[in-house]
């Protein structure tokens, strides 16, 4: 098995990080990689903010619902959706931006974002390094936008820390491949004897490293998904000036 398979076959979040700092070269060859992600018609709509300042990754732990790995890693990578960046463009071409006034714009903002970010964090593994992802920065996304100075058309969708690592975290089991791949047609959801075979798996990898407050994949999703769990979102998005009206 080549090196990159082993890479993302190992995919695990880090959030035990140590005090050593990671270097410019490093750091600038994961944002290189980073950049060579594809985009939606090569608009490269996705702008990254690196964060190093103590105090501002203090602040970001807090509005992501007080993650205390975001003011530990040395590095902190917020992914927006930057349709001012775009609007630029379209505007030098004598043109006025509407795509970010529809749901398919949000929609091509989040999908980059997350091209960009499965990259960044592949590239930080591959270069001995541990990341893990934060979503939790939508839990106050105006908060971020006022601290990291976003302008309107832009978004905060997902952040990343990224730094040396502690210790490594054993895989977390995912459900059996036959309820992701779904051979030339949809097959349906996981029966009964799956979910019941995959909740207790999951549970005695949360014993195992020692999580009580660990839950059944169904009870966690159920927990999440009862609700919209970070209600900000649409406020936000829409004073940004993102709407679904087109």
């Amino acid at each position: 098995m080549n090196a990159a398979m082993q890479v993302l076959l190992a995919h695990r979040s880090y959030r035990d990080f140590t005090d050593q700092p990671v270097s410019d070269a490093d750091l600038d060859a994961i944002i290189e990689a980073a950049q060579r992600a594809p985009s939606s018609i090569h608009a490269q709509v996705t702008s990254l903010i690196v964060v190093r300042d103590p105090a501002k990754r203090a602040k970001i732990a807090e509005i992501a619902g007080n993650q205390p790995w975001i003011a530990k890693a040395p590095v902190f990578i917020c992914l927006v959706a930057d349709f001012a960046k775009t609007n630029a463009a379209v505007e030098f071409a004598g043109e006025q931006q509407v795509i970010h006034e529809s749901l398919e714009g949000f929609a091509v903002g989040a999908i980059d974002a997350g091209l960009v970010l499965m990259t960044l964090t592949t590239a930080a593994r591959a270069m001995g390094l541990g990341a893990v992802m934060i979503g939790g920065i939508r839990n106050d996304p105006q908060a971020m936008i006022d601290l990291l100075g976003l302008p309107p058309m832009t978004f905060p969708f997902i952040g990343c820390c990224i730094g040396h690592f502690a210790s490594e975290p054993p895989l977390k089991p995912r459900l059996p491949v036959k309820t992701f791949r779904h051979d030339e047609q949809w097959h349906g959801v996981p029966d009964k004897a799956t979910i019941e075979a995959y909740n207790a798996e999951l549970m005695e990898y949360w014993k195992s490293i020692g999580r009580p407050d660990g839950l059944p994949w169904t009870a966690n999703t159920a927990k999440r998904y009862k609700q919209v769990y970070f209600p900000k979102t649409k406020l936000v998005a829409t004073k940004q000036g993102f709407t679904v009206d087109k």
